[in-house]
């Protein structure tokens, strides 16, 4: 099975990069059920795993996002100390996310076929 790292650097709002990492990981989801997704969200990406999140009618919502690809198989860790820094340590979290370390990253890295950066 081909593993796919897709490493998340930016706010889930103000720009599009978590959006358009969500889309690709959520269009693998959907398209390659043999392809393991992987997610890992460090720096302000570790708010994209905040629950209850709440956007205008019309407006792309990273909760959903998220729980779709989920959902679909995906595996979603949030870099603990980055998290740590935002105040998110004791924020209720989407549930099946975790918080995570570097080295739990390093495996990922070393282990996944491709590693995509957002």
């Amino acid at each position: 099975m081909q593993k796919i790292l897709i490493l998340i650097n930016d706010a889930p709002y103000g720009t599009e990069k978590a959006y358009n990492a969500l889309r690709l990981a959520n269009g693998i989801g959907k398209a390659h059920e043999n392809v393991e997704v992987r997610i890992f969200l460090m720096a302000d990406a570790a708010s994209c795993a905040v629950a209850n999140q709440t956007t205008p009618n019309g407006y792309y919502n990273i909760e959903r996002m998220l729980k779709f690809s989920i959902a679909k198989g995906a595996a979603v860790k949030i870099c603990g100390s980055c998290a740590e820094a935002r105040g998110l340590k004791n924020v209720q979290l989407i549930e099946k996310t975790e918080l995570s370390t570097m080295a739990e990253l390093t495996d990922w890295v070393v282990d996944s076929d491709k590693v995509l950066t957002f």
